[in-house]
């Protein structure tokens, strides 16, 4: 008798899954160039350090967020990213403080100054986006912007486990 296990059946091939994996490994090395970021920061007409760079906008986006949070998604160790955070507040564009849920905590937050500088930041982004989009309908980007957002919350979702793509 067949089991009646309650089992979600995705229709997703292994072909697929691999040619989805090679996508995204493609466009994470692309991100993770730091010649990207070097050429981000000359469009965003901004003087800030490649290593600064990625910190900033995380902070920006995700803060206030934990020095070991923003390490490990930046996939560096905590000591070095709490010395580059130090030199972000040294610069004005970021403040470090206790967290009010967990006074162990200590999060990072942008400044006033850190923001007006991912602003600069978005504007540039923002133009490049548009060159690369240039050509795509309309509808082509709605759902690309759809089906990345369904992706991430899913992937977000998900247990962490050593299988996981």
């Amino acid at each position: 008798m067949p089991s009646r296990k309650n089992v979600k059946n995705t229709h997703i091939e292994s072909r697929q899954i691999r040619e989805l994996h090679g996508a995204l490994v493609e466009i994470v090395s692309i991100m993770n160039r730091p010649q990207r970021d070097e050429s981000l920061v000359r469009e965003a007409g901004i003087s800030l350090d490649r290593a600064l760079f990625p910190l900033l906008v995380g902070i920006e986006r995700l803060g206030p967020i934990g020095i070991v949070d923003l390490a490990d998604r930046a996939g560096r160790d905590y000591t070095t990213v709490s010395r580059q955070v130090a030199k972000l507040e040294s610069l004005g564009l970021a403040e470090r403080r206790q967290s009010a849920a967990d006074r162990r905590v200590n999060e990072a937050v942008v400044t006033p100054k850190g923001k007006a500088m991912t602003d600069k930041i978005d504007a540039a982004r923002e133009r490049n986006a548009r060159a690369i989009f240039a050509t795509w309908d309309a509808r082509d980007i709605d759902e690309l912007i759809r089906l990345m957002r369904k992706f991430a919350d899913s992937v977000n979702d998900e247990p962490e486990s050593p299988a996981a793509p």
